[in-house]
């Protein structure tokens, strides 16, 4: 869905309601710092700093981000950006960010709750993972690669071990990992009793479900099997890249994942892309899913972290029969193709993304590359063209890429407001298939809650109500059709 899209108080909704509800963990370190700088008018963030394990630290976010009153129109103030080596400062931000979303999705309430990493963000992945399992979560998702090093960086973090991951550096002559060390972060603020979240590997074929199952030490806990019309970014067709009429990739049956193979393998999987309907639902059912990952019926709810602005243009669009999502090869700078609605007065529209000064200050999706002398740098596809070439660079690959960072913040009503008068257009995420939005629409003409839309999904599949897998107690599975509200930008 993007960034905070969906939201905590979503995934707590979907949580109550006996499923598992997932929080999006994409840039949560700038998505508290600009919360804070907001004037947190509800409290919300301030009470979940409250309960964090180390209250300096806490209090080290609050007195550099927190403004009361809020901005009054002012620029947010840059946060640290997340390197292979990050500082201080950027690894508290972006622990007790990621904390403070788990925490309060699973206040006052013992429902499961995930969060749902991107592959492509390595480096800020062990830092988020921490926070997360301070929190207490249930599960971890991750997907738009190959997560093979995320079940032992699970375990390792939650028995208070130094874990890491290895980080993808362009023309590399070393292996690099990023690493992160709990008792050095939290001291002796670590709580002894971390558990472990299950951890389920987003695939979207059938070689990658067994390539990861085939070693213990690499081995999810089950899979989420997406196909190609899910929202955000989506695995390129396989072989050469081939392009309709559109511009969008063409999927054949290569593209297909064979669900009866992923079931023999034994461990727990869902289905995601075109599920979201009751008779989708019962299908994903009968092939022995153990439930489905919406995404687009969730983004379109009240409970969702889009603003009310989007939301009624995507609702306004959708009600009149004109609402479409384009699969683009170029919006993302990692070579993923990326899921853009069109919207007029968003960066789907070709003046506004023209409009855009290019820069990169967020930065979540930039690329690490060794330089000649062995030093490390960054860059960004949507960067400016003069400094991505200095770096290393080639200038076709800047073609047509957005800054999908700052327009996913723009997205939830937190956008960045510059100097310069220039203010960040929203970048909408959604999954191609609006079958199931359109069917809510008419049920619900004024907009539809989370709740309502998990009581839609599961019509008709009350007798699916299956129990828990062996060795698992019941309050570690999800029942039946966890409505997994999760898609990471």
């Amino acid at each position: 869905m993007g960034v905070a899209v969906s939201s905590w108080w979503m995934a707590s909704s979907v949580a109550r309601a006996g499923h598992l509800g997932v929080v999006s963990g994409t840039a949560l370190d700038a998505v508290l710092a600009r919360r804070l700088q907001d004037g947190d008018p509800q409290g919300h963030a301030r009470r979940a700093l409250a309960h964090f394990p180390c209250q300096e630290m806490a209090q080290r976010i609050l007195d550099k981000y927190f403004k009361e009153g809020g901005r009054d129109g002012a620029p947010y103030r840059p946060n640290p950006t997340l390197t292979v080596e990050p500082s201080k400062a950027a690894v508290e931000l972006s622990v007790v960010g990621n904390f403070v979303e788990v925490w309060l999705a699973k206040e006052g309430h013992d429902g499961l709750i995930g969060i749902n990493f991107l592959e492509k963000i390595q480096m800020g992945t062990p830092t988020a993972a921490l926070g997360a399992i301070l929190a207490g979560v249930d599960y971890v998702l991750m997907g738009a690669g190959i997560p093979r090093e995320i079940p032992r960086l699970l375990r390792d973090l939650s028995a208070g071990r130094s874990g890491g991951i290895t980080i993808d550096v362009a023309g590399a002559t070393q292996h690099y990992t990023s690493t992160i060390d709990p008792t050095a972060v939290m001291g002796e603020a670590l709580p002894s009793d971390l558990k472990r979240p299950q951890f389920l590997a987003i695939v979207s074929l059938h070689s990658l479900a067994a390539y990861l199952y085939r070693d213990e030490d690499i081995r999810p806990d089950g899979f989420v099997v997406e196909g190609p019309p899910a929202g955000g970014h989506s695995a390129p067709p396989r072989g050469k890249m081939q392009l309709d009429d559109d511009g969008q990739p063409i999927y054949g049956l290569r593209d297909q994942p064979d669900l009866r193979k992923i079931a023999d393998l034994g461990l727990p999987f869902w289905l995601a892309g075109a599920f979201s309907s009751p008779e989708k639902v019962a299908q994903a059912l009968a092939t022995g899913a153990t439930g489905v990952q919406c995404g687009t019926i969730f983004a379109l709810c009240t409970d969702s972290g889009l603003t009310e602005k989007v939301r009624g243009q995507l609702l306004d669009r959708l009600r009149r029969g004109v609402l479409s999502v384009r699969n683009d090869p170029l919006a993302s700078p990692t070579g993923f193709p990326f899921k853009v609605a069109k919207l007029p007065g968003t960066m789907s529209q070709p003046e506004v993304y023209e409009a855009r000064p290019r820069l990169c200050d967020l930065s979540y999706l930039r690329t690490p590359y060794e330089r000649p002398n062995g030093t490390l740098g960054y860059r960004c596809a949507s960067e400016p063209e003069d400094a991505y070439l200095k770096k290393g660079g080639h200038l076709e690959e800047t073609i047509g890429r957005k800054c999908l960072c700052n327009g996913l913040m723009a997205n939830i009503g937190i956008g960045q407001e510059r100097k310069d008068g220039y203010v960040e257009a929203p970048a909408v995420t959604l999954g191609q298939d609006l079958e199931g939005p359109i069917e809510l629409l008419a049920q619900y003409p004024q907009g539809w809650s989370a709740a309502q839309a998990l009581e839609w999904l599961l019509t008709g599949a009350s007798d699916a109500q299956g129990g828990p897998a062996d060795g698992q107690a019941d309050s570690d599975r999800p029942k039946s059709v966890p409505a997994a509200a999760a898609r990471a930008g």
